[in-house]
Parts: C-alpha cells; sequence; structure tokens
C-alpha cells in the first residue's frame, strides 16, 4: 500500500515538530529488538572477520600478478595533506578510536546497515565540531570527484529524510558517517580512510601516487525524497538507467545469455559486508561477445561508479579495466521495461559491480513490504582477486620492506 504525498507530508511536520520540541532525541532505553538485531551483526562480523583475507575469487581460485607496485605520475600530496590536517585536530580520546594500524582489521569491520544496529569506530560527522568537521570534508572532497562528493552528500540526506520518516534517531540521521584513519599519511608509504554509515561505505587505500577505492558501498532509501528537508534529493540514477539501457541495448540472443532469470523477487546476496571471500564465478555474457557500441555502453556503466574517485585516478582505474573487457561479463536478474525492478552485475579479474533494486525497509509506509523496489538501491564495487583494501599492493609494499 502507498502513501499519499499529502500523508507523507503530514508524517514529515509530525516529526519536525517532534524535533523542534526534543522529543525522541534521547531514548532512555534501546529497543530490545534493535539490540537483538545489533547482536547478529556483531555476530556475524565477527564470524567473517575470522577468516583470513582472501578477496573476492572464482572457484578456480584466485588471480595473482594483476596489481603491480608502480608509479603513476598522478601526485597524492593533497590527499596526503588534507588526511595529515584532519588528524591534526583530533584530540587523544579521538585519535584513539579513530586512528589504526595499516593492517588493522578495522578495514574490515564496515556494514552497509544503520548505526543502530552495527556499531562503528571513529568519530562520527555528527559528534565533530566544526574544524573537524571541516578538515574531514576536505579529505573527502580531495578523494573524490564533484561526482562523488556530491552522491556522497545525496546519500547521507536520504538518511534525514529516513529519520523524518521513521523518527528513530538511534538509527538514522544525515551525519551518523563515522571517519577512521589507517596508516600514517605519507608521500611513498600506504595509508589510507574510511567512512562508513548507512548505505555508504569508502575504503580509500593509497599507496605513493597509486589508489584502491574498493570495497565501496553506494545505496539508499528513499531514492527520491517526496517530502521533508530534503525534498526532490534524489540518488543512484546514473548507475541505475545505464545499466538498464546496456540490457536493452542487446539483441535477444544476447539479452538471453546475459540474464541468470527473467523474476525479481528478492533481494540478490551481494559481495557486501562481510563477503570479501565470496566465492562468484563469471555469469552472463562476456565483453568479447558485445558489439562495439554495446562494448563503449558497458564501460559507461562502469564509469558511473569509477567516476566517483578524483581524476585523473578515475581515468587510470578506468585504463587498467578496459585492458580486461573482454573477459569483462555482464549478468541481468529481471524484466527489461523502463519501470523493471532488476539485480545486475559486472565482473571480470579486475572489478566486480553489483547493482540490486532491494525490498524496502525505512519506507514501509511508502512501498509494499518484501517487493524489491526503484526506491531502494543497493551496489557494490569490489577489485577481485585480493586487492580490496588495497591488501595485494600493501602486501607487495611489506614484502618489498622485509629485503
Amino acid at each position: 500500500m502507498r502513501i499519499s504525498l499529502s500523508h507523507l507530508v503530514g508524517l514529515t511536520v509530525v516529526a519536525t515538530t517532534a524535533l523542534s520540541a526534543g522529543v525522541g532525541l534521547s531514548q532512555s532505553q534501546y529497543p530490545a529488538n534493535l539490540l537483538n538485531q545489533k547482536g547478529n551483526f556483531s555476530r556475524g562480523a565477527a564470524a567473517a572477520m575470522g577468516e583470513p583475507f582472501v578477496g573476492v575469487t572464482t572457484s578456480a581460485g584466485k588471480i595473482g600478478g594483476l596489481f603491480p607496485v608502480r608509479s603513476t605520475g598522478v601526485s597524492t600530496e593533497a590527499i596526503r595533506s588534507a588526511a595529515e590536517a584532519f588528524l591534526a585536530t583530533l584530540n587523544t580520546i579521538d585519535l584513539s578510536r579513530t586512528h589504526f594500524a595499516i593492517d588493522d582489521p578495522e578495514w574490515r569491520d564496515w556494514s552497509n546497515v544503520d548505526v543502530g544496529i552495527f556499531p562503528r569506530r571513529g568519530v562520527s560527522l555528527e559528534e565533530m565540531n566544526p574544524e573537524q568537521k571541516a578538515a574531514a570534508w576536505n579529505l573527502i572532497e580531495q578523494s573524490l570527484s564533484a561526482k562523488g562528493l556530491e552522491q556522497t552528500r545525496a546519500i547521507m540526506r536520504t538518511e534525514q529524510t529516513l529519520f523524518e520518516l521513521n523518527g528513530e534517531p538511534i538509527r538514522y540521521g544525515e551525519e551518523k558517517y563515522y571517519l577512521t584513519m589507517m596508516g600514517i599519511p605519507s608521500a611513498d608509504g600506504p595509508w589510507g580512510w574510511q567512512l562508513d554509515g548507512h548505505h555508504l561505505v569508502i575504503n580509500f587505500f593509497v599507496l605513493g601516487d597509486q589508489v584502491v577505492m574498493t570495497p565501496a558501498f553506494w545505496g539508499g532509501e528513499p531514492v527520491t525524497a517526496q517530502s521533508g528537508k530534503y525534498a526532490g534529493n534524489t540518488i543512484m540514477q546514473p548507475e541505475q538507467n545505464l545499466g538498464l539501457a546496456l540490457m536493452q541495448s542487446l539483441d535477444r540472443d544476447q539479452q538471453g545469455r546475459a540474464t541468470l532469470s527473467s523474476e525479481k523477487t528478492r533481494n540478490y546476496p551481494m559481495a557486501a559486508a562481510n563477503a570479501d571471500n565470496k566465492v562468484q564465478d563469471y555469469e552472463g555474457i562476456p565483453g568479447a561477445d558485445l558489439t562495439s557500441s554495446q562494448r563503449l555502453a558497458l564501460l559507461e556503466v562502469i564509469r558511473a561508479y569509477i567516476g566517483n574517485l578524483r581524476d585523473p585516478h578515475a581515468a587510470i582505474t578506468m585504463e587498467e579495466i578496459a585492458a580486461h573487457l573482454d573477459n569483462t561479463f555482464f549478468a541481468w536478474i529481471g524484466a527489461t521495461e523502463e519501470d523493471a525492478v532488476f539485480y545486475y552485475r559486472i565482473h571480470s579479474p579486475v572489478i566486480m559491480i553489483e547493482f540490486d533494486h532491494q525490498n524496502p525497509v525505512g519506507t514501509l509506509m511508502l512501498n509494499e513490504r518484501g517487493v524489491p523496489t526503484r526506491d531502494h538501491i543497493h551496489t557494490v564495487v569490489r577489485t577481485p582477486n585480493g586487492n580490496d583494501y588495497g591488501k595485494d599492493l600493501l602486501a607487495q609494499h611489506l614484502a618489498s620492506q622485509a629485503h
């Protein structure tokens, strides 16, 4: 059942009134159901991190030699300076929960679910003073493209809408995103940062002038805010529309090869949190069997994700991906009409991208329970064969320092 826009506006007014009156800003008791979910997510994360990191692979095993340590000729100095400036704003208490070793398991301790059911380390934007917040945003701005920065802000705005719709301050809020630092920022050594919160996770690894920005999770709900503080805020449309356009460009035989199922009835099990070691075989149609225009369209879909990274590092990453285009597989679940809900995967030895229309969670007053909707999108970007978090580059670096 869908709620009317006038009713939705009324809900927003109630939520805003509660905020201004101070109602609900402090919950004296943690809801029991959230505590149970919190425990389940904590156990799941602990079990996943208890497994040694391998990376996303196929059943044939890990492919080595894909990620050489090299100079890209593109400076990371501005990112390093921004990281140092952010760390300089932190007091000792904040530093103790924000700064970790370069090989700390904290890299892997992230989730796309809300902070009410999965606690984060680091310091949140919500907690930061104005100086810290400005420095944190400067680090993000120096690391991402203009598109990536706007997408980051837009996803955070969806959290404000979720708060207005649900009124759960333990779970939702546009600044409930936590920043951690790994390693010591330097010109030639390994270091990085992580932004972790609901529907938005960025892992950013730096070694010299090389950058790896995976795993990355981009998503949100509602996809378009119908009312409230950020009415009209919209996310993830290029990723959705370019993927659909690529599928529609395939002929009948090609679509048959790409399609895993024409029915999209549930959430697809993606390589998201706790899935660092997922075994995923190639499925669908390879780039080698696409026409030249379709290959360009495939690259455009990929660029919609990689383009969140700053240029020209994004261009370097795209060159690395294009080198494996013949062996880049495109797989699809769902229909292909203009308003279809669907899942797609792009998968090669050096990139895996997943897009999924999900069941509603925080918009049950707007969307039918248990039915995938365009109003809730999850995407995940991975570097298969062991280089998520820059781990393959880090292992090579550490091995070289041991001699």
